[in-house]
C-alpha cells in the first residue's frame, strides 16, 4: 500500500509540476498560428516596427547588466490585450537575462491586435550570438 500512494503521489507531483510548462507551450503554439493567420503578417510588421530596436536595446541593457550573463536561448510569450498592453509575459527557461527582458517588455504597449483572439498571444524566440 505505500508503494501505491508513493507512486501516486509521484504521478500527482509531475503533473502539477507540468501543467505550467504545457500551459507556456499551449500560449506560444498559438501565437505561433496567430503569425501565420491571415491578419498574422500585417500584426507582426506593425509589432516589429514599434518594438524591434526597443527589444535589442533592452536585451544589451540586460546583458552589459548582469555578470556573467546566461546568454542560452529563450523564449518569451505575452498576451496582447485590445489596448495593446502585455500581460502574462512569461519566459522559458528562466535564466537571468530572459529574466531581465522579461522585465522591461512586460511595461511596453504593443499595437492593437486583430480582433480574434482576444487576448492575442505573441511569441518571441531568442538566440543571442556573441
Amino acid at each position: 500500500m505505500r508503494h501505491l500512494l508513493l507512486a501516486a503521489l509521484l504521478v500527482w507531483s509531475a503533473a502539477a509540476t507540468a501543467a505550467p510548462d504545457d500551459e507556456f507551450t499551449t500560449r506560444v503554439t498559438q501565437a505561433k498560428l496567430n503569425e501565420g493567420s491571415l491578419t498574422g503578417p500585417d500584426y507582426q510588421k506593425k509589432l516589429w516596427a514599434k518594438i524591434g530596436n526597443p527589444t535589442t536595446d533592452a536585451l544589451k541593457a540586460c546583458i552589459a547588466s548582469i555578470p556573467n550573463a546566461n546568454k542560452a536561448p529563450f523564449t518569451l510569450v505575452a498576451d496582447v490585450q485590445k489596448n495593446g498592453s502585455l500581460t502574462r509575459v512569461e519566459v522559458r527557461p528562466t535564466t537571468d537575462v530572459a529574466t531581465c527582458l522579461m522585465g522591461k517588455f512586460a511595461t511596453w504597449t504593443v499595437p492593437p491586435p486583430p480582433e480574434s483572439p482576444v487576448p492575442y498571444p505573441i511569441e518571441v524566440d531568442f538566440t543571442i550570438t556573441p
